[in-house]
């Protein structure tokens, strides 16, 4: 009786030589290097492992990596292969110089997509060329918080994208990750120099990169850097007279006569102090430790004046930065936290005004260049009397010329077909959202806790409020991310709340109703829901650009998500946390090389 298998492939035979000779049955479009390691190891006996097999064939050394079958490896029937054994000590530097290169291999693909992520962050957020599921926004601010224009378009993508990187190189720098961190400190760098240096001149970021750099050097005892570490510090000290003033009497003004930058020199001086020790300069560097050593002891902090300070309700890592940064004065200490926190709700309510902007932008669609409508040039059209879906529509498909659009608008025949084309898809994004209310129907009846969530928008810094640990939506927002149905084309709220967005009389301040109501406001949701979906008046303009052809002209590059949420969950938008150095290592160090220049003197 005839079998159902299929034949197996026949085995080709190779020959080995060296350490074990013999012939081998193998496929070579199944077996890879790996295994004919490990047959050959196993022939050996002895207990030999794998990694001390060596194989050679047609003059190169067979690897494991990458891994390809034998075939491809360039062996036929009948290939002779030489086979070798190294000592056990001799494997395992094999061993380990395989998991070192691969280690190199993949920190340098990381250091790639870090920088891919970190430009195409930059471009989409100087361009408003937003995507869908991002909720921050990155903007540009100065020491007071203020958002700032640096120069030109191309200036604030490098601008963005050098802070970006450096914020992530001193968050690995406070892992204890120095070698990383320099990595990334010399893409920074790169990146800075992107910029135009007459307007970076004005700022003391590049003086903190370097003075950074130069740290990392520093702790990984890279002594062959020696002579490029004092050309760094020369930069950065140069740098800093120039942003802060001499003697720091500019960035004093601005910081309201507070000495935040004490940390910085102190930094600063002791690495000057142990590049001109190494060059032989004993007198300089003495100069500068005793400098530094000054300095330090400053920012000695007292524990009765943190635990004044804690005694008020601060935290103790808030209360030790002000008082180092106020000289221990318990007034200007709370003054200082007291700024911060006005500063600190300041940014969260510019934060919620500009989701809202980035929710009435994705709802207006994208560009052909995938980009937001400008809502600058949109409040100006609607301020001249034109209706605002019609308006957006005229800059979305008109690239944000405004000029273009008004033209538009203005034209009697171009308007009227640009309404025709707005009230066909109107037409048909009604008979979709009578689909969708109708599941929403049949999915309230099963669980009506399940008809809104809540997903508060991140901070410009990236930070998450309080309520997105939760994973959950705003409220009055749909699971998918849109706005309430019942709301009218320019965004407003249905009719019963107040002209703010305050809910009816007779809620609660989170505009939740009162207890007992919860199947008049089912029946409400319902009602409402039911009035949408035979009123095609009641359309949100997201569904005005919804499934236009012309928008998808240019394809949404590949993005990397995980990369792009690590960098931005990393920017703090603290103005004061790159002054805030705890500076224990560096007196431990001030103390060592106060010691060696005494030994010196001494002998």
């Amino acid at each position: 009786m005839a079998s159902d298998e299929a034949p197996k492939p026949a085995a080709d035979r190779i020959r080995v030589v060296g350490k074990w000779v013999g012939a081998l049955e193998v496929e070579l479009g199944a077996w890879t290097v790996p295994m004919l390691r490990a047959e050959v190891a196993r022939r050996v006996g002895d207990g030999v492992e794998p990694e001390r097999v060596g194989l050679i064939f047609g003059g190169r050394v067979l690897k494991d990596e990458p891994p390809a079958s034998l075939r491809e490896a360039g062996l036929k029937a009948n290939a002779k292969v030489l086979s070798s054994l190294a000592s056990p000590d001799r494997a395992k530097e094999i061993a380990a110089e395989a998991a070192k290169a691969k280690a190199e291999e993949e920190h340098a693909a990381r250091l790639v997509r870090l920088w891919d992520a970190a430009k195409a962050m930059s471009q989409r957020h100087t361009d408003g060329s937003f995507l869908e599921g991002e909720d921050y926004n990155l903007d540009l601010e100065d020491q007071s918080g203020q958002k700032v224009m640096f120069g030109s378009v191309d200036d604030m993508k490098a601008l963005k994208m050098a802070l970006m990187l450096h914020q992530k190189a001193k968050t690995q720098m406070k892992r204890k990750r120095y070698k990383e961190a320099l990595d990334v400190l010399i893409m920074a760098e790169e990146a800075f120099s992107l910029c135009d240096s007459k307007l970076i001149e004005k700022v003391d970021n590049v003086p903190m990169l370097q003075l950074d750099i130069v740290w990392c050097y520093f702790v990984l005892r890279d002594v062959s850097c020696l002579e490029v570490a004092g050309t760094r510090l020369e930069k950065a000290r140069v740098g800093f007279e120039r942003s802060h003033g001499k003697d720091s009497s500019r960035f004093r003004v601005l910081q309201a006569g507070r000495q935040a930058d004490l940390a910085i020199y102190v930094r600063l001086e002791l690495l000057e102090g142990v590049v001109a020790y190494h060059n032989g300069q004993t007198e300089k560097a003495s100069g500068y430790l005793t400098s530094a050593q000054a300095k330090y002891l400053q920012l000695q902090v007292p524990d009765e004046a943190i635990s004044m300070l804690m005694d008020m309700g601060y935290e103790a890592r808030s209360a030790k930065r002000a008082l180092k940064m106020t000289g221990y004065d318990i007034q200007s200490s709370v003054d200082l936290l007291c700024e911060e926190r006005e500063k600190k709700i300041r940014r969260q309510e510019e934060d919620r005004e500009r989701q809202r902007e980035i929710l009435e932008q994705m709802r207006y669609g994208k560009t052909p260049m995938n980009k937001a409508v400008d809502l600058q040039k949109l409040k100006g059209l609607t301020n001249i009397g034109f209706e605002k879906y019609l308006a957006a529509e005229a800059l979305r498909i008109n690239e944000n010329d405004a000029d273009k659009a008004l033209d538009l608008l203005t034209n009697p025949e171009e308007n009227c077909i640009l309404q025709n084309k707005i009230q066909a898809k109107r037409s048909r994004a009604t008979r979709s959202s009578s689909s969708r209310a109708a599941a929403a129907r049949t999915a309230r009846g099963t669980n009506n806790r399940q008809a809104f969530v809540r997903a508060p928008p991140h901070a410009v810094d990236g930070n998450a409020p309080p309520d997105a640990a939760n994973g959950n939506l705003q409220e009055g927002n749909h699971a998918d991310g849109n706005l309430p149905e019942g709301n009218d084309v320019d965004g407003n709220p249905p009719e019963g709340n107040d002209v703010d967005g305050n809910p009816p009389e007779g809620n609660d301040v989170d505009g939740n109703p009162p207890e007992g109501n919860g199947a008049q406001l089912l029946d409400s949701q319902e009602a409402m829901i039911n009035e949408e979906s035979v009123n095609q008046d009641v359309v949100m303009t997201d569904e005005v650009a919804v499934n236009d052809e012309e928008t998808n002209s240019h394809p949404v590059p590949a993005r990397d998500v995980s990369m792009e949420s690590e960098l931005a969950h990393e920017l703090t938008g603290d103005a004061l946390d790159d002054y805030d150095i705890e500076v224990s290592d560096e007196g431990q160090a001030i103390a060592e090389y106060l010691s060696l220049l005494e030994s010196a003197a001494s002998s």
